[in-house]
């Protein structure tokens, strides 16, 4: 922090901003439970890099998307899973797990997470805030 006068001047070191990088951060997997933590029909809530996720096992399938939901920010990954649809506790927003598409409203949605299970242990990789829905690209 640098200050010339009235103006004050934050100036961050390379490594720290390379290390916030979503071209490095995101493109890792990372672990975040074990599958004995979520059976199946059920979802929980898990941090992965800072972020909020909300992990749900659908008939042995498993989906991630982002954990806050965009209304107030509930913890989406406590909500009741009902199917492929993800409630939200606080106000019953909700959410498909596998699009990440709320319900009523087709434009809005939550990112999607890819992930993986070797061994019981679950891991996701973290999508750079776009939706299944859209191309990457």
């Amino acid at each position: 922090l640098q200050s010339s006068g009235r103006r004050l001047t934050v100036t961050r070191r390379p490594e720290a901003l390379l290390a916030r990088s979503p071209a490095v951060a995101m493109s890792e997997w990372i672990e975040i439970a074990t599958a004995d933590e979520c059976p199946p029909g059920t979802s929980i809530e898990r941090v992965a890099n800072e972020r909020m996720i909300a992990l749900a096992n659908v008939d042995g399938r498993w989906h991630a998307i982002d954990g806050l939901c965009p209304h107030q920010g509930g913890p989406l990954g406590t909500g009741v899973l009902c199917g492929t649809v993800l409630t939200c506790p606080w106000h019953g927003w909700q959410f498909d797990v596998v699009t990440g598409r709320h319900t009523i409203s087709a434009t809005m949605r939550q990112p999607v997470h890819e992930v993986r299970e070797e061994r019981g242990r679950i891991f996701v990789r973290l999508a750079g805030g776009r939706t299944a829905a859209e191309p990457a690209g």
